[in-house]
């Protein structure tokens, strides 16, 4: 189990200039699909071909998961890792080897987590984990169906104290459940001291389910379930 949590505590201090990068929109192509043909974990069966789902729209614009190729994403991730609101939570502050060895633990993996950029109207400026929260360490602590799937969030400096974390975590849990028909329920467990992050997933729909007593942290479970998806 990672230690991440949402980076969701600071509002200040907006030192990350997120610039499109050249030929970064053919990843998204009209901003509302991706490329299916993308190998790897992203294209595989436990995540149901996350890289085939396409955008979201949100009041914010489009958004889209477009999976980490780290030839072209590992130092602004990098740099995200290294903001001390998020180092705080996420723990992985230091050089890009640091972020690498992260990164690659899950590409080089099975596909039941897959590392993303969250591209909000065409500018890249979050950074997801998508997993199968039933196959990961997670599902010791907690009551696990079959199909859940978790969420791991980070957003960039410049766009956090907006309220787009519940607009973004929204939008994601409905990409979830739109594409994974045999997922019920879409689960995350932010540090119980990040009160910002616990509240932008309650503004989410997500609903607060139980603490739970990680080997890293003291966490809130969160849980949007598919049969309530449209009451909250």
């Amino acid at each position: 189990m990672p230690p991440t949590d949402s980076g969701l505590s600071s509002s200040s201090d907006d030192t990350l200039e997120l610039q499109l990068p050249p030929g970064f929109g053919a990843l998204c192509g009209d901003g509302h699909r991706q490329p299916a043909s993308l190998d790897g974990p992203a294209a595989g069966p436990l995540l149901d071909n996350l890289a085939g789902w396409g955008a979201a729209d949100t009041p914010a614009g489009p958004f889209a998961l477009v999976p980490i190729r780290p030839a072209r994403d590992l130092d602004r991730i990098t740099g995200w890792m290294n903001d001390p609101a998020v180092a705080a939570f996420w723990e992985l502050a230091g050089p890009p080897e640091t972020t690498a060895a992260h990164l690659r633990s899950q590409l080089d993996g099975d596909g039941r987590s897959v590392p993303c950029l969250g591209v909000l109207a065409g500018v890249p400026m979050s950074y997801w984990e998508i997993y199968r929260a039933d196959l990961d360490p997670l599902a010791r602590h907690y009551p696990a169906r079959p199909q859940d799937t978790g969420l791991h969030l980070l957003l960039g400096a410049g766009y956090r104290g907006r309220g787009l974390g519940g607009t973004l975590l929204r939008a994601t849990a409905d990409l979830v459940l739109d594409h994974r028909p045999s997922c019920t329920r879409v689960v995350a467990e932010p540090d119980l001291r990040n009160t910002a992050s616990v509240a932008a997933f309650l503004s989410a729909g997500f609903r607060y389910a139980d603490e739970l007593e990680l080997p890293v942290k003291r966490a809130a479970l969160m849980v949007r379930d598919r049969a309530h998806r449209h009451l909250l």
